[in-house]
């Protein structure tokens, strides 16, 4: 368990600086809102396309294989990144990046729930989630002590990088095999199978990378310094660290589908209050509770899935939840960008606030169902 959540936490680092930094020097550059948010949408397209291959690469090379492949061909696209300053350019680099850490985390996910006790399965996806929240944390939280500007900023991610193939090396020889028993079921089938379930994580991740990716064209709008908009960002981060072992408790005793209820209700709050607060000291709260229950969405999606499907199901559903990320960054991003560019910049909040609102209702259609 050590070895595999160390392997995504130092792989969520390099993750965690790259939004947030590609977005300054595109701001930097006078790159418009929407355009940033599509340049930032092009990492969840490379989740969406690499997922449907993930379950029968990981057959065939081997998951550990695979994870240090993975992290050594994303170094090397993150490379290119820092060669390159335009933002045309990177549009196809930033796919890549999607595309090579994508199935590090479908096969780490896979590997966690199959050897998680089911009696404490709340705890310990709650405590895999804070973890990995945490090293995106410490992404956007670099940016304050080495900048925004030239290389330093990129070492900082190359190096986690390869840390991360490095860390996948030394556990090999304890890592779980992928599991093999049930039926072959596809991403598609998947998404059929639990649709509910796979809307979760599609607003879980339209979520976070709608706030990384332009919130700091919403923090410039009101007159925020980089600083503090960087700060912000690493308190919604922290604050998603630091509350999920505490929700996965609250799953065990409540149960993981009324946890995701209480989620998405107290996301929902969280954006209403978000524009009155942002410029007082309550914003700070404010964004560390938002981080930890919108983020909280994803990490009750994980319980559910551990508790519903096992073996070739549960690698096609981490993969599907991997896909269902993507299409929500991929079309979180752009859309926001353009509400933002059409009613302005409280068309951050406004978005964010819908994708939850929707979310809540059809989780309690559900629970009226059943």
């Amino acid at each position: 368990m050590a070895g595999i959540i160390s392997t995504v936490t130092v792989f969520a680092v390099a993750q965690g600086l790259t939004y947030p930094l590609l977005s300054f020097i595109l701001e930097r550059q006078g790159t418009t809102s929407g355009l940033i948010g599509l340049s930032s949408a092009m990492t969840p397209l490379g989740f969406i396309v690499s997922a449907s291959f993930i379950p029968a690469l990981a057959r065939r090379v081997g998951g550990a294989r695979l994870a240090i492949l993975c992290s050594v061909l994303a170094a090397l696209t993150l490379i290119a990144i820092a060669w390159t300053q335009d933002v045309w350019t990177w549009m196809p680099l930033r796919f890549l990046l999607g595309f090579f850490a994508n199935p590090l985390y479908v096969i780490s996910e896979t590997w966690l729930i199959s050897i998680t006790p089911a009696p404490r399965r709340g705890r310990i996806m709650g405590l895999y989630s804070s973890i990995v929240s945490g090293g995106f944390a410490i992404g956007p939280l670099s940016l304050g002590l080495v900048g925004t500007q030239g290389w330093p900023p990129f070492t900082v991610g190359i190096v986690a990088f390869l840390v991360c193939g490095l860390i996948v090396l030394a556990v090999v020889p304890r890592l779980p095999k992928t599991p093999h028993e049930g039926t072959a079921t596809s991403v598609g089938g998947f998404l059929t199978l639990a649709p509910l379930l796979s809307f979760a994580v599609f607003t879980a991740a339209a979520f976070e990378q709608i706030l990384l990716s332009l919130f700091a064209v919403y923090g410039a709008a009101l007159g925020s310094a980089e600083e503090r908009i960087a700060s912000l960002i690493t308190c919604f981060i922290a604050g998603n660290a630091v509350l999920q072992i505490l929700l996965g408790r609250v799953a065990e005793r409540f149960g993981s589908t009324q946890s995701m209820l209480f989620c998405a209700l107290a996301s929902l709050a969280g954006c209403l209050l978000l524009p009155p607060l942002f410029t007082s000291w309550l914003i700070w709260p404010l964004v560390f509770v938002l981080g930890g229950v919108s983020f909280g969405i994803y990490t009750m999606s994980l319980i559910q899935l551990g508790e519903r499907f096992t073996g070739q199901v549960l690698i096609a559903g981490n993969a599907a939840f991997a896909f269902a990320w993507g299409v929500g960054g991929i079309v979180g991003s752009p859309a926001t960008g353009l509400a933002m560019q059409l009613i302005g910049h409280q068309g951050l909040p406004s978005s964010l606030g819908l994708l939850c609102c929707v979310l809540a209702a059809l989780l309690m259609a559900r629970r009226r169902r059943v």
